[in-house]
């Protein structure tokens, strides 16, 4: 018997297409769920391919990230295996009482395969371990609370990527034009300076960002700094489960799955980045070798072909040899890609 066979079994290689015609083909319904908690993990690839044999039988699918600082996971769930899977998680020592974070809005679509990685960190900050104490965290707010601070006045952060705030955000949020984390953490301590003593709120999509940003602020001698407790995901949650709750959230939540966002009012606040019309759902251009994520309404779908630039709609008509031919080697790899809007190359109608 091969040693490795086993190991084998531990990663799924299905293509996106085989992935997607696989859930199609289900007859039964899924619950998109996410979790996250620092915790010191020892020993990461042991918990890796424990979770991965157990959650792989449950017919779970979904994205998860282990470091030694804690676990960041995105999954999808059938709705039939449910109690199973919460009582396997909460079987842990790790993850005794994790609280889970459900979608608001779900097609059963949101992850095509199972991926479990371990990483450096669960959340890159580009920060030694032992520069801030990431447990010393500041106060978790619930919807109301959340509410009752920003009417009185409190300074509200999104600590997201532009892309994301771009197509939702509390009302008057600061929004810093940053593409990653390891960049907004210097940015938004700069934004605040002078702001040392101000009651700072701090939110995202499900509250693991915050939770390192608050504790980055407060060793920097912030003194009042709290987060939305379970991010925006949870916040829609309560807004549902409580009518008298105010909703101070403008347009969509986006989430890092299928579904690219998750509608939480009506409002549209973005447009699209090729017409200008309001629209606030992302794409991925068509180019392979660009895969750029933008706004791209349907008429300008149809229009460029899904692409971002002339340069895309050129590469995407030419033969499927010759592009993968243009994909070879370092210097042409992703030699497009970007989420910066200074970087996106619209076509022109002159």
């Amino acid at each position: 018997m091969d040693p490795n066979s086993s190991k084998k079994n531990m990663f799924n290689k299905l293509s996106k297409e085989q992935g997607l015609k696989l859930l199609a083909q289900e007859d039964f319904k899924r619950k998109t769920v996410s979790f996250y908690r620092y915790v010191i993990i020892n020993s990461t690839s042991d918990l890796r391919d424990e979770l991965y044999e157990s959650w792989k039988n449950l017919g779970v699918l979904g994205r998860i990230y282990l470091a030694h600082e804690g676990v960041n996971a995105q999954l999808s769930i059938p709705e039939h295996n449910w109690d199973e899977f919460v009582n396997i998680v909460h079987g842990n020592i790790l993850f005794t009482d994790m609280p889970f974070k459900i979608a608001v809005e779900d097609d059963g679509h949101s992850f095509f395969k199972l991926t479990i990685k371990v990483r450096k960190q669960i959340v890159a900050d580009g920060l030694e371990i032992d520069e801030y104490d990431v447990t010393n965290v500041g106060k978790h707010l619930d919807a109301k609370a959340w509410n009752d601070a920003l009417e009185n006045g409190a300074i509200v952060v999104d600590m997201r990527n532009h892309y994301e705030s771009e197509i939702g955000k509390f009302k008057g949020a600061i929004c810093p034009d940053v593409e990653t984390f390891k960049e907004e953490l210097p940015e938004v301590k700069e934004m605040l300076k002078g702001k040392e003593d101000d009651q700072i709120l701090l939110y995202c999509t499900g509250g693991i960002r915050c939770e390192k940003t608050s504790a980055y602020l407060k060793d920097y001698g912030f003194s009042d700094v709290s987060q939305l407790h379970g991010g925006i995901i949870d916040y829609a949650r309560q807004l549902n489960n409580n009518e008298t709750l105010s909703n101070n959230f403008e347009g969509k939540n986006f989430v890092f799955d299928e579904r690219r966002g998750e509608r939480i009012s009506d409002d549209v606040i973005s447009s699209c980045h090729q017409c200008g019309e309001p629209f606030d759902t992302h794409v991925n251009c068509r180019n392979a070798n660009c895969n750029l994520l933008f706004l791209q309404c349907d008429n300008c779908k149809e229009k460029y072909e899904n692409c971002c630039s002339v340069d895309c709609i050129d590469i995407i008509n030419l033969p499927s040899e010759k592009q993968k031919e243009l994909r070879k080697g370092t210097d042409n790899k992703k030699m497009y890609y970007s989420h910066k809007r200074v970087n996106l190359k619209l076509k022109n109608d002159d």
